[in-house]
């Protein structure tokens, strides 16, 4: 039988391409790649790629974006990472925790999407 096989790509539509390009880049510190396609912006992001996209439904007739969707981002440290992005008055959706992957928190961008963050334990 034919399978899933799992998380190959990871994209949030937005109203403005050009401020969450700008977002992702300058606040979050994700890198651009240099050739994405039209309408999109896709990040140099590990083991999955991550992107924003031009809309292909009207964002305005829902009042949360990915409501039910968990986005979350492995980084080296989530303590440094939430205390950088509260720095630069992003809305932080709550402070860092111990969890099951390690520290953890979440934080908002700004087209409304909830992102969690959470430190990657380096494997021997």
């Amino acid at each position: 039988m034919p399978r899933l096989i799992g998380p190959d790509f990871i994209g949030i539509q937005v109203a403005d391409l050009d401020a969450a390009h700008t977002f992702y880049t300058k606040v979050v510190g994700l890198t651009a790649v240099p050739n994405g396609p039209p309408g999109a912006v896709v990040f140099d992001t590990k083991p999955i790629p991550f992107a924003v996209r031009a809309p292909v439904v009207d964002l305005d007739a829902v009042d949360i974006l990915g409501h039910g969707i968990a986005i979350w981002f492995g980084c080296d440290d989530a303590d440094a990472l939430h205390d950088h992005l509260a720095s630069r008055d992003v809305p932080i959706a709550f402070p860092p925790k111990d969890g099951p992957f390690g520290r953890y928190f979440a934080f908002q961008d700004p087209f409304g999407y909830t992102i969690t963050a959470h430190t990657v334990q380096e494997t021997a």
